[in-house]
């Protein structure tokens, strides 16, 4: 830990395509370290298998998450297939309070909201090593059809677009040394001012790589 310069805690977004561990890396970041805590966001969409209502999510009906938009209780949201996903302004709130960096799991969209409304903020894009690596983590959940991972792929290759207007690239190619370089660029920038790096050679690298994974795979 950096010692002997100003601190502000950092709210940190981590955003990626899926299937790339982000998710994982967020609760690593909270259960690892002090001063992270992770922000649970509310959706209308229902309860996978083993998640914990007020722990993974907070899961609200439609008309509730309506309701918070109206109220202004969000500070980004977005409908995601169907489903209503945002962060609620108090987690950001109570986190500054005690000092602490909040960690928001959400979508490029979401990041975007949050680049506009809390300038503060950290944005991470998170990469996988490969795309080979990508294809390999969606179809081994094993509960989607091909299709279905063909048009994530495709979808991580738009979404890949958007990763220059994020701070910071960190590629997930070890749950361990991830977790370390997001925890650095934090401690990092909770004591100086902020810096944007180069990312559009890693950018184009990995879209080429999804575009070539796509062409091999047979569809279903």
């Amino acid at each position: 830990m950096i010692t002997g310069l100003p601190y502000r805690p950092c709210p940190l977004v981590l955003a990626a395509p899926s299937g790339t561990g982000k998710t994982t890396i967020a609760h690593a970041l909270v259960e690892r370290f002090t001063r992270f805590e992770f922000s649970v966001s509310a959706t209308t969409r229902l309860p996978r298998k083993r998640e914990r209502d007020g722990i993974d999510y907070d899961f609200v009906s439609r008309e509730r998450f309506e309701d918070m938009i109206e109220a202004d209780e969000l500070v980004e949201w977005a409908e995601v297939h169907g489903n209503l996903y945002g962060t609620p302004r108090k987690n950001l709130e109570a986190a500054a309070d005690r000092g602490e960096h909040v960690v928001l799991d959400i979508d490029v969209q979401g990041a975007h909201q949050i680049r506009e409304r809390v300038p503060d903020a950290v944005l991470v894009f998170v990469f996988p090593p490969s795309a080979e690596a990508l294809w390999t983590r969606l179809t081994a959940r094993g509960t989607e059809a091909l299709d279905e991972v063909r048009r994530r792929l495709r979808a991580a290759r738009d979404e890949l677009e958007e990763a220059e207007h994020f701070d910071y690239i960190v590629v997930n190619d070890d749950l361990d040394r991830a977790v370390s370089r997001v925890r650095a660029i934090i401690e990092a920038e909770s004591h100086r001012p902020r810096q944007t790096l180069d990312l559009d050679g890693e950018v184009g690298r990995l879209r080429a790589e999804i575009d070539d994974v796509i062409r091999e795979r047979p569809g279903d």
